[in-house]
């Protein structure tokens, strides 16, 4: 039997998200949302490309949450999207009561469920879900630092010119602007140190870049923000559940005395396998980096501490 994948939340990135898991094969989907109509028709729609792109996995489409009983994973994308000019931040309010209610009920119908949390603003989101299901804290895990990598290993890797195969770097901290914490101190490409790959003002560059890197699509795009990239990123994590992988990534985890952090969410290196996080790594990095993790879980603690008034 197939494991079962939930995705709540049938926008561009849910539809994205369930497109390339059901493509791997691993899991049968079930892409849940509150309008009626939308998860059915893109469900259908992927399900009817299963003879041309060779999978078996049933994709469903539904409104109801009987649907989404025992899943193994539930990912959790539903929201307002931020628009042009909107902070993370700002969507703190909306997006806190919506995560509420669709981890209320996701978690009545998949207590024993890994929960993988993409809505914005994610670290005080992962805070919501987590008070909200009362799972462990190994089962809540936050999305932001796999994406935020990912970016940030693209943009090294024009800068060196270089495959992004071969560039080895985390965005760790938060998931906002302001927050997130390209390391410098321990990226390589090919095993060559990013700090002698590449000369400081071009690492400055692509630090930069990758810290922006949301609000440069949302820019472009004009009427919606990033999907490919946070599918793709998202879908690794699945598999590394699903399939046991023990992948060591950069996730959104609470932190319970890693560089002195505790009771916050922040983006940490984990290994990630069957039951969730088995392990939080505290590698040694500059002072600067470690002083900007720190205060960068400072900074989801003020937002958490909002959203009873938010």
């Amino acid at each position: 039997m197939r494991a079962k994948v939930t995705i709540v939340g049938a926008g561009m990135t849910g539809g994205t998200m369930a497109q390339r898991l059901a493509e791997t094969g691993y899991a049968d989907v079930v892409l849940q949302d509150i309008i009626e109509g939308l998860p059915q028709g893109k469900a259908l729609d992927l399900a009817e490309s299963a003879p041309h792109a060779g999978f078996d996995a049933r994709i469903t489409g539904s409104n109801d949450w009987e649907d989404t009983a025992r899943s193994d994973v539930v990912i959790i994308t539903s929201g307002v999207p931020r628009k042009p000019g909107m902070t993370r931040e700002e969507l703190l309010g909306i997006n806190a009561g919506i995560v509420r209610d669709v981890a209320t009920a996701a978690v009545k119908h998949s207590p024993d469920a890994v929960f993988i949390i993409f809505a914005n603003p994610m670290d005080a989101m992962c805070h919501v879900a987590l008070q909200t299901t009362g799972l462990p804290q190994n089962r809540v895990i936050g999305q932001g630092g796999m994406l935020d990598s990912a970016r940030y290993r693209t943009f090294l890797a024009w800068e060196a010119g270089a495959s992004v195969e071969d560039v080895h770097a985390v965005v760790l901290g938060g998931h906002t602007e302001a927050t997130m914490v390209p390391i410098v101190s321990t990226s390589t490409i090919g095993g060559v140190p990013l700090t002698d790959a590449l000369p400081k003002e071009r690492i400055a560059a692509a630090v930069a870049r990758a810290k922006n890197g949301g609000a440069e699509i949302v820019a472009l795009l004009k009427t919606g923000s990033a999907f490919y990239a946070p599918a793709a990123a998202t879908v690794r994590m699945v598999e590394a559940v699903l399939l046991d992988k023990k992948r060591v990534i950069p996730c959104a985890v609470y932190a319970q005395g890693q560089y002195g952090i505790r009771d916050a969410f922040v983006g940490l290196p984990v290994k990630l396998g069957a039951g969730g996080i088995e392990q939080v790594y505290e590698p040694k990095l500059w002072d600067d980096e470690v002083a900007a993790i720190r205060k960068a879980a400072e900074a989801t603690k003020e937002l958490v501490g909002l959203i009873g008034t938010a």
